[in-house]
């Protein structure tokens, strides 16, 4: 198996899993784990799989490229930071201690196993190009040491492989609806038994604080897997019953909001299915509620199908999935990318979503389509300009989700449509934020105007109401949707065989 993962080690059939879980660790040797994105002690696959090769002897290592990439956004290097602390909490009430390491991460895991005497390292799998090519060089390196290595895939509900099996390539999916319907009749998944750490005596490093990142302590807010656990529980208790209506409203109520959580580790996916499966058995429940939480589950199903499109086509790195785009050139830049960025197209829905993901480090997810939408199809900007945006100030941190749903937006991605899905930001505002109630928490120059007066400036009444702004004026559309999306659709047939 190619990915850099021997099949005998790291990847898993469903079928042998549980067995290969009751077989007693060879107490005599320890395994190294090094965490990354999986930030937590419980319902963990990779720790499970280390345990099967000897004591565990948990490891984090900071290596250049996650140090740089955590001083590129403070907040997100808060959140981490705060996460690995409540990891290393947890790892010391399980009787072991948390080994920190800064530097080349091969050379980190290479010196720290002879030093204890570990024969294996073990980590969970990543789904990033640049992040499979990279555990794959330090395999190779650990490798030619003498050490082996395994690698376990715990992010997923469900490992590509086990899914693959059914693919008539046994490559991956390219199609959604079809994996849907597989992913299904593999869930729940069962949770691996907990494992418990050896401690030893070894020097370590100063576990990470924000200030070493450019961020603050305090702009994390609670964050450790019990308070992740909390949030699920909550949501699955209560608010998953109108995710129907709230996953596309983005005033109508409260999604899972769990992104972070997710992309950190701090609550495994298998969890939430699990909850989410057993909350659909619920005799009592209202139609569109059971269908609520269907749709939900139907969201964790996709965060799994996108994960494997990484793991089978990291060749790609950055490149569209669809070969027919690859020769689509997309700008860029434009006159009026600032504009987006700031928030301020004139677009009241574009800008919302712009602005509450600088306030916040998240946006809602219809909005994130919205506005995606409207930088690749009206201003023609390419969807790798703002996947590098977003990623300044989004919280959640996982480059093949990002990557993912950009090119599925862009219409690059596994999105099989004939044409490009252009989201016209004025009817969405119309039929998703209808009171306006969304665009009036982020844009408080249009507080104080009517509903119909928010939408249809610059459409319809482009100067209606400026003189209620004061001082500081919302500004007019910066171009006219209808002709943008005419010039895009234009080009593509003109350029694209379809």
């Amino acid at each position: 198996m190619s990915r850099g993962v021997p099949p005998s080690k790291g990847s898993f059939d469903a079928k042998r899993r549980t067995a290969a879980y009751d077989r007693p660790p060879v107490r005599a040797l320890k395994t190294l784990f090094a965490f990354t994105r999986d930030l937590r002690v419980e319902d963990h696959l990779g720790l499970a799989e280390a345990a099967r090769y000897g004591e565990v002897v948990p490891v984090l290592v900071l290596d250049p490229v996650r140090s740089a990439r955590l001083r590129a956004s403070p907040r997100r290097a808060a959140y981490y930071c705060a996460a690995v602390a409540a990891l290393d909490a947890a790892i010391a009430a399980r009787g072991g201690r948390l080994i920190v390491r800064r530097g080349a991460t091969a050379a980190s895991l290479r010196s720290l196993a002879r030093g204890i005497g570990a024969e294996t390292v073990a980590w969970s799998v990543r789904y990033d190009a640049k992040e499979i090519r990279a555990d794959r060089d330090v395999q190779g390196a650990l490798e030619e040491s003498g050490i082996r290595v395994v690698a376990a895939h715990d992010a997923p509900v469900v490992p590509p492989e086990d899914l693959a099996l059914a693919h008539r390539s046994g490559d991956g999916w390219r199609a959604f609806v079809p994996y849907f319907e597989r992913w299904r009749t593999l869930i729940p998944v069962d949770a691996p038994p907990p494992v418990h750490f050896s401690r030893v005596e070894v020097a370590s490093e100063a576990l990470p604080v924000a200030a070493e990142f450019g961020g603050r302590d305090d702009d994390a807010g609670p964050v450790s897997p019990a308070a992740a656990a909390e949030k699920l529980a909550a949501f699955i208790n209560g608010p998953i019953l109108g995710y129907g209506i709230a996953r596309n409203v983005p005033d109508a109520g409260a999604t899972s909001e769990l992104s972070a959580e997710f992309s950190f580790g701090l609550v495994s996916a298998r969890s939430a299915v699990r909850g989410a499966c057993a909350r659909a058995t619920d005799p009592f429940l209202l139609i569109e509620e059971t269908t609520a939480v269907r749709l939900w589950l139907r969201a964790l199903a996709q965060r799994d199908f996108f994960l494997q499109l990484g793991w089978y086509n990291d060749a790609l790195d950055d490149a569209p999935l669809q070969e027919k785009m690859r020769r689509f050139a997309f700008a860029r830049t434009h006159p009026q990318l600032d504009a987006w960025r700031s928030g301020t197209t004139g677009f009241p829905l574009v800008d919302a979503g712009m602005r509450e993901l600088r306030a916040t480090g998240r946006m809602h997810p219809r909005v994130r389509a919205i506005s995606a939408s409207f930088l690749c199809f009206d201003l023609g900007v390419d969807w790798r300009v703002g996947r590098d945006e977003w990623d300044r100030f989004l919280i959640e941190d996982d480059p093949a989700l990002a990557k993912a749903n950009w090119q599925w937006v862009a219409g690059v991605g596994a999105d099989l449509a004939a044409y490009p899905r252009i989201y016209n930001p004025v009817k969405q505002a119309h039929r998703f934020d209808p009171a306006a109630g969304y665009v009036r928490r982020w844009i408080p120059e249009l507080a104080g105007l009517p509903d119909a007066t928010i939408f249809e400036r610059g459409e319809r009444q482009p100067q209606l109401a400026l003189p209620l702004f004061g001082a500081r004026q919302y500004p007019a559309p910066i171009l006219d949707h209808e002709e943008a999306a005419r010039a895009f659709l234009a080009r593509y047939r003109a350029e694209v065989a379809v």
